[in-house]
């Protein structure tokens, strides 16, 4: 009897675990990926620095995501520590840094890549490049390469065709034509800046970071660091953090609002007596005594009414409590990651779309979101695993 057949749409980090589980199994499994390689936007988030997890309690880790609920169990079955022992049983070795991301030892995802898809080819899966699927309808495919367009059956099908950032590296999102619209939440840009329109003044920050802030949409769910000013506005992990709450207030038409405490190691009262100064000192001097560099200043001069400057008790509520008021967020193609996509509800608990039993679904596609920090790539492997082995279960019955 033939071996029964899996196809699997997209070479990301998804379909590449969906396929490692599979090929412990006597399956003829075919992994279609419409770029001429594998994995690319795994490898453009490798190029700084791979950060492929994060290292603190699980508990906690789940909390970072949309749906906790639903990604909960997969996460705790394959959390960083699963990852790490993973990446060592390709023959790379980890570390997990300071902030408790993990990372490969040499920084870089290529190495992991060749390894990773060498034992996959050795498995016996096979890999068809410059493949891209124009047709889905119930258990067959339409694939179009270079040469020819031609059909093809299969037992099972795993989708792992990424959301629609980055585009040019394979995930344009035109999967959506194979699902009705009540399937899919809408497509929203994450982990993104945020638009703010400068006057002239701020030109020279362009590219500088405001350091050490805290930052909130809400006040109980503050998050301290870095936030880099450009000349679009702003951005940095800390604004890609509360880019979920964000979003909320503009689907409620609230005010697009930013909070910043640009000193937050100063009590109030501490600032305000700092800020009194002396008719001898300029305004900038006072403020640069009390804690404030360049930056900030000249954040302060851009969003602060003058006739408020000299006034040491308004200023230091400004400064512990400043206000900025945002445009939106930069364009869902320059998203590393993308809220919205396959809806919970479209699929059974194993990932089965409930329209097409013979569809699976996995990564980034899905309806979930979360910050950057590893948490998107423990995502896309954790589904990716689940959904293989729900395939598993669905075959063996």
């Amino acid at each position: 009897m033939a071996n029964k057949r899996i196809a699997i749409i997209g070479a990301g980090p998804a379909g590449l675990m969906a396929a490692e589980v599979l090929s412990q199994y006597n399956y003829d499994i075919e992994v279609y990926e419409q770029k001429p390689s594998a994995a690319r936007k795994f490898l453009m988030a490798g190029k700084t620095g791979l950060n492929i997890s994060h290292a603190e309690p699980v508990a906690t880790f789940i909390q970072r995501y949309d749906h906790a609920e639903w990604l909960g169990s997969w996460i705790e079955q394959w959390d960083a520590k699963w990852i790490q022992h993973w990446m060592q049983g390709l023959g790379i070795e980890s570390y997990i840094g300071s902030s408790g991301r993990v990372f490969p030892v040499e920084m870089k995802a290529a190495p992991l890549l060749r390894a990773w898809l060498k034992r996959l080819m050795n498995d016996g899966v096979k890999f068809h490049y410059r493949h891209r699927c124009v047709d889905l309808s119930n258990n067959q495919l339409t694939i179009e390469n270079q040469t020819q367009q031609f059909s093809a059956t299969y037992d099972a099908i795993i989708l792992a065709c990424g959301a629609v950032s980055w585009a040019q590296l394979g995930s344009d999102g035109a999967w959506q034509q194979w699902l009705s619209t009540d399937e899919i939440e809408p497509f929203q840009p994450s982990n993104v800046g945020v638009l703010k329109t400068w006057s002239p003044f701020m030109h020279d920050c362009f590219g500088q970071p405001l350091k050490r802030v805290n930052a909130w949409v809400n006040a109980e769910n503050k998050t301290h660091g870095d936030i880099v000013v450009t000349h679009y506005g702003l951005e940095s992990g800390v604004i890609y953090k509360l880019g979920r709450e964000l979003r909320q207030l503009a689907a409620q038409n609230l005010p697009f609002q930013l909070h910043l405490d640009l000193l937050p190691d100063i009590t109030i009262e501490q600032l305000e007596k700092k800020l009194q100064g002396n008719k001898k000192q300029s305004m900038t001097n006072i403020w640069r005594k009390a804690g404030l560099d360049t930056v900030k200043i000249n954040l302060l001069r851009e969003v602060v009414a003058k006739n408020l400057w000299s006034d040491a008790t308004q200023m230091a509520q400004q400064i512990k409590h400043l206000m900025i008021s945002l445009d939106g967020f930069r364009p869902i193609e320059e998203a590393i990651s993308c809220a919205g996509g396959v809806k919970q509800v479209a699929l059974s608990s194993q990932l089965q779309l409930q329209s097409n039993p013979y569809v699976f679904c996995c990564g980034e596609m899905l309806d979930w979101d979360a910050p950057t920090g590893g948490y998107l790539l423990t995502a896309c492997f954790a589904t990716g695993r689940a959904a293989g082995q729900e395939v598993y279960e669905f075959l063996s019955k």
